[in-house]
């Protein structure tokens, strides 16, 4: 079973997303795409570390999710991948070259290389996986050229990562709606 849980920032996403993977009775693996690049991302990373307790695996990856997925999808556990729009944007951002004058922006090689070995990946996965990932598109269309890459870039990976999933699940006020699957 592959799950996408959808929402905006602190919607209760990960918190639900991690009571489904709990309710699989399964090996609890937690995928954690963030680096704690400033102070205030050490207190996020810090916030979702507490709530877990010792039964996660937690495993740190911010740009080979394909190989994660390769090496630790079995049937006998589940993997809590959080966040996707935070790998989204280690890709996006790693090495972009962006040309803001003349309105191009191109991504970056590891973007191509790695997301479509993440979609593989995703596709023949052995074990269940619930995917953590923001809404972004929802609000005001951004002025700046790179922020509304982003929010594109982002839109196109959510429709893809949805449309490979049993399940999807949006989360707003802590509270689930199931858009696809049962």
């Amino acid at each position: 079973m592959r799950t996408m849980v959808i929402g905006g920032t602190r919607s209760g996403k990960s918190t639900y997303a991690e009571s489904l993977a709990k309710a699989s009775g399964k090996q609890l693996i937690y995928v954690a795409t963030s680096e704690a690049g400033d102070d205030e991302m050490m207190h996020r990373i810090v916030h979702h570390r507490a709530r877990r307790d010792a039964a996660w695996v937690t495993l740190e990856e911010p740009i080979a999710l394909a190989a994660i997925i390769e090496q630790h999808s079995t049937p006998d556990s589940v993997l809590l991948i959080d966040c996707l729009t935070v790998w989204l944007s280690n890709l996006l951002f790693s090495e972009a070259m962006a040309f803001p004058e003349i309105g191009i922006i191109e991504p970056p090689a590891i973007f191509h290389t790695q997301s479509n070995a993440f979609f593989q990946a995703l596709a023949s996965a052995r074990g269940d996986i619930v995917l953590v990932t923001n809404e972004v598109g929802q609000g005001v269309v951004p002025t700046g050229a790179i922020s509304r890459w982003f929010v594109d870039e982002s839109g196109r990976m959510n429709q893809a990562v949805a449309a490979l999933c049993d399940r999807v699940v949006l989360v707003t006020a802590g509270l689930p709606l199931t858009l696809k699957g049962g």
